[in-house]
């Protein structure tokens, strides 16, 4: 357990490190921010702790400019908690399964535990952590589940699983790809993904090749995303596939679209997710809780999306419509989270903003903790605070958060 002096002094870290970088690229200030397309002033806040990376876009832009990774502005972030620590603890083990192992080979380092057990803890993972985005207890489940999958999808002594256990492991990948993103370890996720193709490909069935087209495109690197959309198209439009997976494949491709400043392009796939999920209804669960369709979760994704977009405080009016309560408890923290970050960035309603995600964190402690854009706004609020005065509610969230001490 921490005390209020054990913390990781996070405070302006992203801010700090695009200075580094554009000083060790020769780059003054104007120049970088020109050639990343914002103003001199806003990329002077960033640097200095007062304004946060609010965007896919920003934060893209300003990586190419100094020609490295946009993680390379911010995380993976430090365990801060015993909770935290057991997920990175857990990321080696993930590693070790899924570079050890193809869809198809038969694990060899144990045996299968009884199928009953693999199917109850299949269960747990699908309809009890993941919803909650629980990456602790996931990481530590998932590397035994998938070796055990691999065992009854490869060995034909179990032929008669094969198929489940093959859809158990996509959906177990998936499950996967969250915690190892969470963590900042994106290329696990890129592995995730491809695993999750190469299984796909083995059960030889274009709902489940729909499924794993859209994961692709949805874990394809932020450095790519003109590709991103075009992956993301082949999903929305694959014959044979789901609604659900061509639906995800439109919201994918809207984010894509977003994070390259086409705020039209952006839309007009919005609105083909719309479209789908009204056929849907409200939610459907499908492809072992890889995927959360329907009306409730596209309303979501429009808040997010209109942050992206640079709507800020006027996500409010959009949020008020959506069905938040409707969709699993990962998702109404992403809603809270997202409407957190439009409200933040206006002083008039910054306090409202910071409601917002106190209440994402309520519901979803993990998934807002490790956010990039929720730490990088924390951040900078605690910058303005300390010199306001700030506020007990703030400096809990960012003390629990590990990017400043709570004295």
């Amino acid at each position: 357990m921490r005390n209020e002096y054990d913390f990781v002094d996070d405070g302006g870290a992203t801010g700090r490190r695009i200075r580094e970088i554009r000083l060790w690229r020769k780059l003054s200030l104007r120049q970088t921010a020109e050639l990343s397309g914002i103003s001199f002033g806003y990329l002077s806040k960033i640097e200095r702790g007062e304004r946060s990376l609010e965007s896919r876009k920003t934060r893209e832009a300003i990586a190419r400019t100094l020609r490295v990774s946009p993680a390379d502005l911010g995380g993976p972030y430090p365990p801060v908690d015993s909770t935290s620590n057991r997920a990175h603890q857990a990321l080696d083990p993930i590693e070790a399964v899924l570079t050890a192992w193809l869809p198809g080979e038969v694990p060899d380092e144990r045996p299968a535990r009884p199928w009953g057990d693999v199917k109850e803890e299949l269960r747990k993972l699908i309809d009890e952590l993941r919803p909650t985005s629980d990456y602790a207890a996931m990481g530590e489940l998932v590397p035994d589940l998938i070796l055990d999958l691999l065992i009854y999808g490869g060995d034909p002594q179990y032929g008669q699983y094969r198929e489940e256990a093959f859809r158990g492991l996509i959906g177990t990948y998936h499950a996967t790809g969250r915690v190892t993103a969470a963590m900042g370890s994106a290329h696990l996720s890129y592995l995730m993904s491809d695993r999750v193709m190469q299984t796909a490909k083995l059960l030889d069935d274009p709902e489940w090749l729909g499924i794993a087209t859209w994961t692709r495109a949805h874990y394809i690197s932020s450095r790519s995303r003109s590709r991103q959309y075009q992956v993301a198209v082949e999903a929305a439009e694959m014959a044979g596939a789901r609604l659900e997976s061509r639906g995800m494949g439109h919201l994918t491709a809207a984010l894509a679209k977003a994070a390259q400043g086409d705020a039209d392009g952006a839309r007009m796939h919005l609105a083909e997710a719309d479209d789908m999920a009204t056929k849907i209804g409200e939610l459907s669960l499908w492809g072992e809780g890889t995927m959360n369709f329907g009306r409730s979760n596209v309303g979501i994704w429009r808040v997010g999306l209109n942050v992206e977009l640079g709507r800020g405080p006027g996500v409010a009016e959009i949020a008020k419509d959506v069905a938040w309560q409707a969709a699993p408890r990962s998702r109404q923290g992403a809603y809270w989270m997202d409407l957190g970050r439009g409200l933040i960035q206006d002083k008039k309603t910054r306090a409202q903003g910071l409601a917002a995600l106190l209440q994402a964190e309520e519901l979803t402690p993990q998934q807002v903790r490790n956010n990039q854009f929720v730490r990088d706004a924390v951040t900078s609020m605690m910058t303005v605070a300390r010199r306001d005065a700030g506020g007990r509610e703030l400096r809990g969230l960012a003390w629990r958060m590990g990017v400043a001490p709570i004295g």
